[in-house]
């Protein structure tokens, strides 16, 4: 149960992924949200029934990688 004001999205909410970070694991690259959801770095995301979603395209074309380089620099 969530204990964050606002309380978190559900893992089954449209924005599931605004969810608080509870553990980050950036050298392997995932990090887990408290809504049980696992939030890869190439924004690939594990539900908590074992559901695997696809990295939004969108989102990474827009947002630079942790490194500063940009989707286009890392997909040419």
């Amino acid at each position: 149960m969530c204990s964050h004001v606002p309380t978190c999205p559900l893992a089954t909410s449209p924005d599931h992924w605004a969810a608080h970070v509870v553990a980050a694991h950036p050298e392997q690259g995932w990090s887990l949200l408290c809504n049980g959801v696992v939030m890869f770095e190439d924004y690939g995301e594990l539900l908590p029934g074992g559901r695997a979603l696809e990295p939004a395209a969108t989102l990474a074309r827009h947002e630079p990688a942790r490194d500063g380089q940009t989707y286009e620099d890392r997909h040419p």
